[in-house]
């Protein structure tokens, strides 16, 4: 499994908030709708599993004022509004590596490195 093979690195894994919901959106997300047809129940169990495997850091005041010193900053429009809190949590928690299957939506934010999870080597 990834999350204790990176642990066992001596790497930190942590979630926000913000994780939790865009997962809770896609899981519980009807299949005819790109999601993928679960319950809140079922949500709620693979909630608890992921705030077992990863560190959960808080939204702060520091996030919303990183956020929006990196919309001004990068031009931020759109969609990417969500990628750019991730970033802004992760600068406020002092995090420099995001695991992604999405890496080109994160290699604009010269703060961080993005990381496919395929890159990972064991």
């Amino acid at each position: 499994m990834l999350p204790r093979r990176v642990r066992e690195r001596g790497e930190l894994l942590c979630i926000v908030p913000q994780n939790v919901g865009e997962f809770w959106n896609v899981y519980t997300r009807p299949l005819e709708k790109n999601g993928l047809g679960h319950s809140a129940s079922e949500a709620e169990a693979e909630v608890q599993h992921l705030e077992n495997l990863f560190e959960l850091r808080l939204d702060t005041a520091e996030i919303y004022q990183e956020w929006r010193r990196i919309l001004i900053e990068y031009s931020i429009i759109g969609v990417n509004v969500h990628d750019a809190r991730l970033v802004a949590a992760m600068l406020a928690h002092r995090l420099t590596h995001i695991l992604t299957f999405n890496t080109d939506d994160f290699r604009r934010y010269r703060e961080i490195i993005a990381v496919n999870p395929s890159e990972i080597c064991f």
